[in-house]
């Protein structure tokens, strides 16, 4: 969808990555139009001085690194989609993407040096996940100094004391402004004194014995990751029926998270190779340390983050593993576990298999029978099924 963002800098036309016309959810907020009003003087307070180091953290489709090009940010992103969004909306907006500018959550942020430098503007955009806030601000608290100007944005529903408290503790002082459209901004001075230590992740935990498959192994989890504290229902009834590959086969951990679907496959059978794939930096990064922490010596396996399996050639994967996601953000949307089902199709070889896990009410069943010709339960409980579909099967496409 494509959707005009009026700004003191331009007017743009968004879209998220990937595009789709059937998506009707839209590439900006009024958290992102808030802030650059303010930026821009037209919230009544003076416009901020963008002449130095401006750091984007969170920005979900570049929206804010777009309008601001010409200020050069540095976008850092736990997105691999909403990085390729930035680079679309920058080249539509005809901007050269800077790869240097374009960092990830793995990445060092912009360091304060000896000569001075670090952060001068630091923008944010609030994410969903409180840990993967508390990281961010924790990696970035070195670079910045007493006259950076630090400045969050998000939804009203997604500001909340436990979001301003982190703010106070990690960088300093902090306050609010009043809501616009359902939208406000944080405001937080960067106290030099302050010493919030290093962050607290990732964290580290051993599945119980009735993890089925997952029995035993040490799960390591990134901020940011979907129940990082600990294993999440779904996945652990997966775990409970998970397939055995064969020797030598090629398995996907679809969407993989932390990874432990993948490695218990692996654990199973170490002479699998397996593809671990998310479109989260800190998940892929959270799997590949919970598969080097489980895996037998020499067992194979790949770490990409990506765009469901455009990455990976067709025809060439046995099996996949994949607990979809069903929501973008805070908006609920089925786009992903089509775009997974049908890279899954496409991937594997024929006779190859799609195991999913998901909710009983999501009717997933009806998406795999479109798609494959047919959708087997394999498992099922009051909330969660197993399905199967194989491709080539009999009555299959």
């Amino acid at each position: 969808m494509n959707d005009r963002l009026s700004t003191s800098w331009g007017a743009y036309d968004l879209t998220r990555f990937p595009a789709d016309p059937r998506d009707h959810l839209r590439a900006w907020s009024a958290a992102d139009a808030y802030l650059l009003r303010h930026l821009a003087g037209e919230e009544g307070a003076p416009a901020v001085d963008l002449t130095g180091t401006v750091v984007v953290v969170g920005d979900r489709w570049g929206a804010l690194t777009t309008a601001l090009a010409g200020h050069e940010p540095v976008q850092i992103t736990d997105s691999f989609l909403a990085r390729q969004a930035t680079r679309a909306n920058l080249a539509r907006a005809g901007h050269t993407p800077d790869e240097t500018r374009l960092l990830t959550t793995r990445d060092a942020p912009p360091a304060s040096g000896a000569e001075g430098g670090g952060v001068d503007v630091l923008l944010i955009r609030v994410p969903k996940s409180l840990a993967l806030l508390e990281d961010q601000l924790h990696r970035i608290a070195p670079a910045l100094h007493a006259g950076t100007v630090v400045i969050g944005t998000g939804m009203v529903t997604e500001i909340h004391t436990s979001t301003l408290e982190l703010f106070e503790r990690i960088i300093g002082p902090t306050k609010t402004s009043l809501a616009r459209q359902k939208a406000r901004l944080i405001f937080s001075t960067p106290d030099p004194a302050a010493a919030a230590g290093p962050s607290p992740w990732p964290r580290t935990y051993t599945l119980p014995a009735d993890s089925g498959a997952g029995a035993g192994l040490t799960v390591v989890n990134h901020a940011g990751i979907f129940c990082a504290e600990r294993l999440d229902i779904g996945t652990r009834f997966f775990l409970k029926h998970l397939p055995r590959a064969r020797a030598g086969a090629h398995v996907v951990d679809l969407g993989c998270g932390n990874g432990v679907l993948g490695t218990a496959a692996s654990v199973a059978a170490p002479d699998a190779t397996v593809t671990f794939i998310d479109e989260s930096f800190q998940a892929v990064a959270s799997a590949e340390a919970t598969f080097r922490a489980n895996a037998a010596e020499g067992a194979e396996a790949e770490f990409v983050a990506g765009d469901a399996l455009a990455a990976v050639p067709p025809g060439t994967v046995d099996l996949v593993l994949n607990n979809p996601p069903f929501h973008s953000h805070q908006a609920t949307t089925g786009a992903t576990a089509w775009r997974m089902f049908s890279g899954a199709r496409a991937a594997l070889r024929p006779g190859g298999e799609l195991w999913v896990v998901g909710n009983r009410h999501l009717g997933y069943h009806l998406k795999l029978r479109k798609l494959f010709g047919n959708a087997q339960v394999m498992a099922s409980d009051p909330k969660f099924v197993v399905l199967r579909a194989v491709k080539g099967e009999r009555g299959g496409r």
